[in-house]
């Protein structure tokens, strides 16, 4: 099903398709091989309206909403969010586009959920790019104080329901702005306005706050689980590690060292701003994503 109005992208088209048992939404443009963008918590695939159609020049691109985000399904139960689960998804949506291979570009939980997919369906990988993240594994089992105060939200979030779920719909703005300016070098004019509006609206929506709330508290009660058992795993198709220099996870951590023993082919790059980098500077984002693409 076609929703044109829907779309957030500019020249794309926007659609849904339930592939895996939940409805996604997801928007296509461009011609090319195929390429899968991933957006971040607390974020919708509106976050790629600057970068996608400088992508499309060269690639099919999909920019998919993960399910419990903005416009896909929300389904009930925690071990649904797993990124495993959200993986799947992408894996089986992709599959019912016609496409067997592709390369995978995440941000944030995105990003994570690109990692599972990268691990689980190597098959279907033909390049991993990481947006500001270092391994979920990682970051729980030796957490610091600095990083548990930068990124206490993990923790807040996967509180049973209906605690955090309260607190956040008194004001969503209010507590989802600060997620986006706690992170690094951001202030809320770096953020597109029309893109502002479309993380609002999907944010405002109470079923949105328990769907990201799920999605924390798998990371926590599922993810940790899956992944200390594919420690010994590695992903050997091109990976590009990108993060903010600027942003709480370079300040805690040599971000690409992090992936050294979990990526075989890796680049990494350092992008100017802080873990929303992507919407800081698009640009700059696009074109190291394009430039890595095109020297496989």
């Amino acid at each position: 099903m076609t929703l044109q109005r829907l779309s957030h992208i500019p020249g794309f088209e926007a659609h849904r398709a339930t592939p895996n048992g939940v409805e996604i939404a997801y928007e296509r443009g461009g011609k090319g091989p195929p390429l899968l963008l991933l957006h971040g918590f607390p974020q919708t695939r509106a976050m790629w309206a600057h970068i996608a159609p400088v992508l499309a020049q060269d690639y099919t691109v999909i920019a998919a909403d993960l399910r419990g985000y903005g416009q896909s399904g929300k389904p009930k139960g925690v071990e649904n969010y797993s990124f495993r689960e959200m993986a799947g998804d992408m894996v089986a949506l992709m599959r019912d586009l016609g496409f067997a291979q592709y390369h995978v570009v995440g941000h944030d939980r995105g990003a994570r959920t690109s990692h599972r997919l990268a691990l689980d369906h190597a098959e279907a990988v033909l390049s991993l790019t990481v947006m500001d993240i270092v391994p979920t594994h990682l970051l729980l089992s030796e957490l610091t104080m600095g990083v548990a105060k930068a990124y206490y939200h993990w923790f807040f979030l996967a509180q049973p329901e209906p605690f955090p779920e309260g607190i956040i719909e008194a004001d969503p703005d209010g507590y989802y702005e600060s997620c986006l300016l706690g992170w690094g070098a951001a202030k809320l004019s770096d953020f597109d306005p029309e893109q502002l509006d479309a993380y609002r609206a999907a944010w405002r929506d109470p079923e949105t706050i328990r769907g990201m709330c799920d999605d924390y508290r798998a990371a926590l009660e599922v993810d940790f689980a899956l992944d200390a058992a594919d420690l010994d795993k590695r992903v050997n198709c091109p990976a590009l590690v990108l993060y903010g220099g600027d942003g709480a996870m370079a300040k805690a951590y040599d971000v690409p060292q992090t992936w050294a023993d979990r990526l075989s082919s890796m680049q990494s790059t350092a992008i100017p701003g802080g873990h929303f980098f992507p919407d800081q500077h698009p640009e700059e984002t696009a074109r190291a994503v394009l430039d890595f693409l095109r020297g496989l």
